[in-house]
């Protein structure tokens, strides 16, 4: 077992993976699509440290790229990718909003020197066709902490998730994405009382007012910027 598996399996990072399945397994969770990645084994989690601590990033990039290998070999949907850092404590909704970002943009950094980016994606974030972009895989990132105002994000740890932006496309190329949209949208709106005003503020606009759960003002610009080295 090498020191990066030890880590991942001593007692503190097992109790910290079990909170994260456990509330994704709870009966009023809206998102099937992480209950399904759960049931068939198929979501696969990391614990790092601090969100504002770099010193996890090349391990993180590490993982990511295990996990798109994986992904790529499967015939089957729902897959994800969940980073975890407990050591991060009493953060406001807006301060986890800038640190989801310092985070995506230094992962991109490191994976630009090694990787293209997804050209079935656009790189920049205010276009409707971006995706985030790790080992030439577009991702819809989504971000989780117990300071977020939608209900289905408070989790106790902020939580990076990376969902493969393929397996969506490939769902509404099946006609079975809106339907699945349609489901979560309701179970959310039971949890919440009101569907993520992200959701309807900006339709089909670019994916990044989903990345972090905040809600954001009209004039707010997206901090990521992708530099090919």
């Amino acid at each position: 077992m090498t020191p990066f598996q030890q880590s991942q399996n001593t007692a503190d990072a097992l109790q910290v993976k079990h909170a994260f399945e456990s509330f994704v397994d709870d009966k009023l969770f809206p998102c099937v699509a992480a209950k399904a990645a759960l049931t068939k084994d198929q979501m696969q989690l990391f614990v790092a440290g601090h969100l504002a601590c770099p010193k996890d990033d090349r391990a993180i990039l590490d993982f990511i790229y295990d996990f798109v290998d994986q992904y790529r070999k499967a015939e089957n949907h729902f897959h994800t990718a969940c980073v975890i850092f407990p050591e991060t404590h009493g953060i406001s909704e807006e301060v986890f909003d800038h640190l989801l970002w310092q985070r995506l943009q230094a992962l991109s950094d490191l994976d630009a020197l090694e990787y293209p980016y997804d050209s079935r994606v656009d790189s920049n974030p205010a276009s409707p066709n971006f995706s985030f972009s790790l080992k030439e895989e577009a991702f819809f990132v989504i971000g989780l902490s117990p300071g977020s105002s939608r209900d289905a994000r408070r989790f106790r740890y902020p939580t990076i998730v990376f969902n493969p932006h393929a397996q969506f496309e490939e769902l509404r190329s099946l006609k079975r994405y809106d339907k699945m949209k349609n489901i979560v949208r309701k179970r959310d709106v039971a949890l919440s009382g009101s569907i993520n005003p992200m959701l309807q503020d900006f339709g089909d606009d670019s994916e990044v007012y989903q990345y972090s759960g905040m809600r954001y003002g009209k004039n707010w610009e997206c901090p990521y910027k992708y530099n090919n080295k």
